[in-house]
């Protein structure tokens, strides 16, 4: 089934004035130093142009757009937070962005049967804090999550670090709201946990990064609110040790163990080197590093860390622990995790991966892609840090050293990205993993998603494409690219 690649119209004064119309002039932008932060991201990767920029406010007033824009045959690219790392939320030059930020409402909270309905712009973070004033937890968490959106989750099927626990972005809606296309609404906003009444439509659209229709807003799981929560940051040898940590945690705390991340010295060094008041928890350097935490509805969570690690230390896996002893010291673990990313900023130029293995597989993966990627690339630094605990590894491959003097140093080690994609997936994919564990395909992966997806699977994603939005409008060129003759 192809798959028609519009080129993006030039837009005629008549129908921005008639997209105007449906938002408001005060929600239509059309002044380029205004249109500039919907079309550009935090790293500079993807950047393109847009003649307009609208926000609408309604449910309403986005299937208006989408009904115009299909009569226009005018390409959509939906945004919520502008965070994504993929190049997904990005316009390539021409299309209409969908800015999704007004549609922020927390429109019901119903503790009895534990879910929340929030449209698709309201900020992750504040659909926690919501959620925790109930007495009750949505526990999604990524490092962006001060600025990403719920629906930006949804669209990307967001993981972050508490999926081992309460799983990804998919295992927290319960229902959507879809307007599709040609402009009309899926109402499927259920709150029910059982309903077999055909196909489940809401997994299409969760994932497809906006491709097949536009999330307005979600039914969520929420969850007690855990009364006691424990984080212990623990040094050790090397990943197979975290692994046999890993498999003691599972076994001491059960559905207890929220998060295990597993964290390399040289992504501590670079969070300590350049991270704000950030220091290395441990009195002593190790090779590796283990962040984890366990969460109870119980006071046993502080015993259960503390047996978990005194196996650990007696079965001479762990080498050096220490568990946080206030709030305050929590967060500071977790800001040294969280600062990994940018820290990686002033060490250069940075090739970044974010792919899954079984867990099993892990210490593997990392041993023969560090190999792989020196012997590709001399002084190459490999910076693997991640969730140990679903297997996804967050794979980044800094600058090397020697060559941070060069003027012209950044761009030719960017200039391999390719070459250290093509190494890199080759480990991941003998080893039955995924190029993309949660942040999407976007722009980035596009191309290479054919040569590592079942071939009856990208049939199928084809032909949902072609039913749904067979003028290709939303978000052209993102998840599939168009068959080239």
């Amino acid at each position: 089934m192809n798959i028609v690649q519009p080129k993006p119209p030039t837009l005629s004064p008549e129908t921005i004035a008639r997209f105007r119309a449906i938002v408001g002039d005060k929600y239509a932008i059309t002044d380029q130093a205004d249109v500039h932060q919907y079309v550009t991201e935090d790293r500079n990767l993807f950047f393109g142009t847009s003649p307009l920029v609208l926000r609408p406010g309604s449910t309403a007033e986005v299937a208006a757009i989408c009904k115009l824009a299909t009569e226009t045959r005018t390409a959509l690219v939906p945004q919520g937070g502008n965070t994504g790392l993929v190049g997904g939320q990005t316009p390539y030059g021409g299309e209409v962005v969908l800015s999704m930020r007004r549609m922020d409402k927390v429109r019901d909270l119903d503790t009895s049967s534990n879910t929340m309905t929030v449209e698709a712009g309201l900020v992750l973070q504040v659909a926690q804090q919501r959620a925790a004033e109930a007495d009750r937890l949505f526990p999604l968490s990524l490092g962006s999550e001060g600025s990403c959106t719920i629906g930006g989750n949804l669209s990307s099927n967001a993981g972050g670090t508490t999926a081992l626990a309460y799983g990804v972005a998919r295992e927290m809606a319960l229902g959507l709201e879809v307007v599709l296309a040609d402009g009309r609404i899926l109402n499927g906003l259920s709150k029910l946990k059982k309903d077999n009444t055909g196909y489940d439509l809401r997994n299409i659209f969760i994932g497809a990064e906006g491709s097949l229709g536009i999330i307005t807003a979600a039914t969520l799981k929420l969850f007690p609110k855990p009364r006691a929560v424990e984080t212990a940051f623990v040094g050790l040898k090397s990943p197979d040790d975290a692994l046999k940590l890993l498999g003691i945690s599972r076994s001491e705390a059960g559905g207890n163990l929220t998060s295990f991340e597993l964290i390399a010295d040289i992504a501590v060094d670079f969070s300590v080197r350049h991270g704000i008041g950030i220091r290395d928890p441990l009195s002593s350097k190790h090779v590796w590093y283990v962040l984890m935490e366990l969460s109870s509805g119980r006071d046993d969570a502080r015993a259960t860390l503390e047996a978990i690690l005194e196996r650990g230390f007696e079965d001479g896996i762990v080498d050096d622990a220490v568990i946080a002893e206030n709030i305050a010291h929590r967060q500071a673990f977790w800001k040294l995790r969280e600062e990994i990313s940018p820290a990686q900023k002033p060490e250069g130029g940075s090739i970044k991966h974010d792919i899954s293995v079984p867990v099993a597989s892990v210490p593997a993966f990392i041993a023969e892609a560090n190999a792989a990627v020196v012997k590709l690339m001399p002084g190459a630094r490999p910076v693997p840090f991640g969730h140990l605990g679903d297997g996804n590894i967050h794979y980044n491959v800094t600058q090397p050293k020697e060559t941070l003097g060069d003027s012209d140093g950044r761009e030719k080690f960017l200039a391999r990205w390719h070459d250290v994609n093509e190494v890199v997936f080759d480990v991941v994919l003998r080893m039955g993993g995924s190029i993309s564990a949660e942040h999407g395909i976007g722009q980035m992966k596009a191309a290479e998603l054919p040569s590592v997806k079942d071939p009856v699977a990208i049939e199928l994603m084809r032909s949902l494409k072609a039913m749904l939005d067979p003028l290709n409008i939303l978000n052209p060129g993102k998840v599939l690219l168009p068959v080239q003759h």
